[in-house]
């Protein structure tokens, strides 16, 4: 019986012990062990693995007090690749304590239910470690301290400097210093940007860092984690032994999502080697240093559901954890300039950025290179290449694979059919009415250079815009023929009432400018050669108009065609 893939869950105690598949990710412990940061900050896009890596290293070095229990710790460990690197490395097992605290769940509406999350995360933590409590090395004002803040009973100022107070009582009771592992520390702060509370959940992080990772003579070692390098805000002020990891860093490189000889064994595990390259097309295309990654998360999905159908389609799983709202604020902000970009990507072509690793929430105002870089940090573009020019890196940047591609593609088509509604579009059918096509074609120009086009699906793009711009009249209703796959023209626009009128719509896409006006004619012709208007005639239309309209990039030709009467 093959292994179970663990779908959405990132607790290495129990993937290991319920037999789940795992790729090992255990290198990660030789690696900072060897390198011997203080305090580590890992930055890589959502869903790639960070919880569960801190969840390994807690399994790793924790002592939790009961060596039956260290003992269980170390077995889960026993065929994993770190138990081949040495002594060095393996005693370092069960030897210190641990504090965990994950702040991926701060995403409430207002500042004090966000707070009070973090709050009750704190809370739970020092409740795991009462047995300090038990001991006889702390004060009774120590204890009474640490019992109120188990309790979510602290003030504000005593949870800010909670982390540290915490390290100091683990220290005192055990004489080990403590390892931090801090687990999505950005989360908050992107919620309190886009709900409006930026600047007082920024001032609590802060505090509760600074006190826990600055001045803590009881810390050993502290692993955080998050997608980007919040430093402007001078969260980590002072942090002189701070080490950042970036998607830039060739250090670390492997261990945050899956590698390609590590999407091959499990595609060999599960026997699917021949849906590999849909696996590859859809999922893979990032590079963390000079490592090829393919997303974990997407990855792990698409098998579960291979292994239920094996005709499974490919989905933007990863693109569907999220709101993707900067896609959303990035593409109806953006002026011209901005939407050329956009559709430069879509295209398939690159950017070209200079790297600004420093960006915070408050950047996203700005329409430009700080942008491009949240947008490269946080997995919606990747690294083709990089290079060095005035004292400055710059990065080629592309859009990494379809499933990306898609939230691009969806959300564009989503913000246009929410223009579109704001608009008077009584004009255009006026013009259908008098058979105006000049006007017709003006009218849908000016929309085409205003709505940013993808032209590889340049078919179903057109389509839709046509589509939704007709879609706004009261008295026309407006049937699509494309989805159905029916020998129909692609689009029917009629009022309700059979004494009124029914217009034909077929679209063709041209490969230059000088073939518009002969596919927009071919377009007409083919109404006629397969009788589309048949279905009309039926219902009892008595005047039906037919147009051909034929697309080129911003540019587009319109014939009139005839009428039937």
């Amino acid at each position: 019986m093959k292994k179970v893939i663990p779908i959405g869950i990132d607790n290495f105690k129990e993937i290991i012990t319920e037999g789940y598949y795992y790729v090992d990710k255990t290198l990660l412990i030789k690696e900072l062990l060897d390198l011997t940061g203080k305090v580590n900050l890992f930055t890589r896009p959502r869903r790639f693995g960070k919880t569960l890596n801190l969840s390994m290293l807690q399994a790793f070095f924790e002592n939790t007090g009961d060596e039956e229990e260290n003992q269980k710790r170390r077995e889960l460990f026993k065929h994993l690749q770190i138990m081949n690197a040495g002594d060095a490395y393996t005693s370092h097992m069960g030897q210190y304590p641990v504090i965990f605290l994950t702040l991926k769940s701060a995403k409430q509406r207002t500042f004090q239910s966000a707070l009070f999350k973090i709050k009750e995360c704190i809370s739970q933590e020092y409740r795991r470690h009462a047995f300090v409590c038990d001991g006889l090395k702390l004060s009774d004002s120590e204890k009474q301290l640490f019992q109120k803040l188990a309790d979510g009973k602290g003030t504000m100022d005593e949870y800010s400097g909670s982390l540290q107070f915490l390290s100091q009582c683990l220290y005192k009771e055990t004489g080990e210093k403590v390892i931090i592992l801090l687990d999505e520390y950005d989360v908050p702060l992107e919620n309190a940007y886009f709900r409006g509370f930026y600047d007082e959940m920024i001032d609590f992080i802060r505090s509760l860092f600074e006190s826990g990772l600055k001045t803590n003579d009881a810390l050993k070692l502290s692993v955080i984690t998050g997608c980007l390098r919040i430093s402007k805000e001078s969260i980590f002020t002072g942090l002189n032994h701070l080490k950042i990891i970036s998607v830039l860093d060739r250090q670390y490189s492997e261990h945050f999502g899956f590698t390609e000889q590590e999407v091959k064994e499990m595609t060999e595990y599960y026997g699917h080697t021949g849906r590999y390259d849909d696996l590859k097309q859809w999922y893979d295309g990032y590079v963390f240093g000079n490592t090829c990654i393919y997303n974990p998360w997407s990855v792990i999905n698409f098998m579960f559901d291979l292994n239920a159908d094996e005709q499974a389609f490919p989905r933007p799983y990863w693109v569907n954890t999220s709101s993707n709202q900067i896609i959303h604020d990035m593409i109806s902000r953006a002026d011209t300039m901005t939407r050329n970009q956009i559709e430069e990507l879509l295209n398939g072509k690159t950017m070209d950025i200079p790297v600004h690793e420093e960006i915070t929430y408050d950047d996203l105002e700005d329409i430009g290179d700080n942008l491009w870089n949240f947008l490269y940090f946080t997995g919606y573009l990747t690294k083709e290449s990089e290079y060095f020019k005035n004292h400055t890196v710059y990065l080629k940047v592309r859009i990494p694979n379809i499933e990306v591609k898609t939230v691009y593609t969806n959300t564009i088509l989503n913000w246009f059919q929410e223009s579109v509604k704001k608009k008077d579009f009584r004009e255009l059918y006026r013009a259908m009415e008098e058979k105006n096509t000049g006007k017709m074609g003006e009218i849908l120009t000016e929309q085409l250079f205003s709505v940013i086009s993808f032209y590889d699906s340049a078919e179903n793009f057109y389509h839709g815009f046509l589509a939704g711009i007709l879609s706004q009249s009261e008295k026309y209703l407006v049937k699509s023929n494309r989805e159905s796959g029916l020998g129909r023209s692609d689009l029917i626009v009629k009022t309700p009432s059979l004494r009124g009128r029914a217009f034909l719509l077929e679209v063709k896409v041209s490969d230059s400018m000088k073939h518009l006006e002969q596919d927009a004619k071919k377009a007409v012709q083919q109404i006629w050669d397969k009788n589309y208007m048949e279905e009309l005639k039926l219902e009892g239309y008595e005047q039906i108009d037919a147009f051909g309209i034929s697309f080129y990039r911003k540019d587009c030709e319109v014939q009139y065609g005839g009428t039937y009467e």
